[in-house]
């Protein structure tokens, strides 16, 4: 009788896992770097209040690594992906974690690459939403967006992206 109660809440619970799990919305995004090659990957789940991101990519430059969301969903000109456009900021807040002021919606963490180039990291940010219809911008917006990766690290106060230098790895959200 135990066994019979307790298989009968495991398959209630699994049932409510399935249900939950259904409504998962996911993107991705292949890195590539200024040659165009794929350095990697990025895949973001939208949990209740923000989009957990996860990073997997090789062959970068070791250190901190300044990360942004930009505004168009293009990294066809790989020199310096222009295209992409500044970062995510609809509501006009200056740049950075530390500004008084700040952040923007387009602001996320340093990326922290190992000495061999590789990096693998979640990290989650409350400030986007994957779809539209949400208080927050989307990345899946009508122009789309992208995960942009610079050459310096991102002092999270300068103006107007931190001191991040020039961009490096770029991947299109989908």
């Amino acid at each position: 009788m135990f066994f019979k109660i307790l298989s009968g809440a495991f398959i209630a619970s699994f049932i409510s896992y399935t249900a939950i799990a259904k409504d998962i919305i996911t993107a991705k995004a292949t890195l590539i770097n200024n040659s165009g090659a794929t350095i990697g990957t990025a895949s973001f789940t939208q949990g209740t209040e923000g989009v957990i991101i996860e990073i997997k990519a090789e062959n970068l430059p070791a250190g901190k690594h300044g990360m942004h969301f930009h505004k168009k969903g293009t990294c066809e000109d790989t020199q310096g992906f222009k295209k992409a456009q500044g970062h995510i900021m609809p509501t006009g807040k200056p740049h950075g974690f530390l500004h008084t002021e700040g952040p923007h919606e387009g602001n996320l963490p340093n990326l922290i690459v190992h000495a061999d180039g590789s990096v693998h990291v979640e990290l989650y940010t409350e400030m986007v939403a994957i779809l539209p219809n949400t208080s927050k911008p989307a990345l899946l917006d009508e122009d789309g967006s992208t995960l942009m990766v610079h050459i310096n690290e991102d002092d999270h106060i300068t103006q107007p992206i931190g001191g991040s230098g020039r961009r490096i790895a770029c991947g299109v959200i989908q």
